[in-house]
């Protein structure tokens, strides 16, 4: 779980996803002016070589997915765990050894371990849902999903 003191790493294509998405979700342009967020491009060989092959297998013609190959890319080559939610991702990154968490694993860890309030993660996925963010649940409904699948306690 990331705690106090640790840092984000997202790839370039990941910064540009959000900033162009800041025009229709202007909230978005607070992500990247946190200290704890480090911005990493894709350059050597060995990320770009990760990234043409993840962008191979999930790349459509729409563009979608650029930010989910620099994320598995990055994580591939430095060891790292890369946060990915969609689900071609998660399984194309897990086929190549990438440690992979979904984004409602971490939110539903950091009510657990007292990080984030129910009420504060329940805010943000509504705010998500929001977007063209797809979750299991419809507004409102993050804190009795969460409680019903178990990956929360009731308190």
């Amino acid at each position: 779980m990331l705690a106090p003191g640790h840092v984000v790493v997202i790839p370039d294509t990941v910064e540009r996803e959000i900033q162009g998405a800041c025009g229709v979700y202007p909230w978005l342009s607070q992500i990247l002016s946190h200290s704890w967020i480090e911005v990493a491009p894709i350059k050597s060989e060995a990320e770009i070589e990760a990234y043409s092959r993840y962008a191979r297998r999930l790349v459509g013609d729409d563009g979608r997915n650029t930010g989910e190959c620099g994320v598995l890319a990055l994580a591939e080559i430095h060891g790292l765990v890369a946060v990915v939610d969609d689900y071609a991702g998660h399984k194309a990154g897990s086929a190549n050894g990438v440690r992979a968490r979904r984004t409602l694993g971490l939110l539903c860890d950091a009510v657990a371990d007292g990080l984030l309030t129910l009420d504060t993660v329940s805010a943000v996925a509504d705010s998500l849902l929001q977007t063209d963010y797809r979750l299991p649940f419809p507004p409102g409904g993050f804190a009795q999903w969460a409680i019903e699948s178990g990956r929360i306690s009731r308190g």
